[in-house]
């Protein structure tokens, strides 16, 4: 026996509403993803620019050379 157009009706609001969860929970992944996204790009920048400021500085040419470990 098929379903009536009031039962199908009904299934359809159903599946709509399960669909709209759905794309909102998505919907907020995505947004969080954004966030975090821009979150590691601004880390990133700034690690860049330390490390240009650590290059302009220049590292030492010749270390004095360490002493050896006492177990040697």
């Amino acid at each position: 026996m098929s379903p009536t157009p009031e039962e199908r009706l009904c299934e359809l609001e159903f599946r709509l509403a399960h669909q709209e969860d759905h794309i909102q929970a998505l919907n907020d992944t995505v947004n969080r993803q954004q966030r975090e996204l821009e979150s590691l790009r601004t880390q990133m920048e700034t690690l860049r620019q330390r490390l240009a400021e650590v290059m302009a500085t220049g590292l030492p040419q010749d270390p004095s050379p360490e002493p050896p470990p006492p177990h040697y």
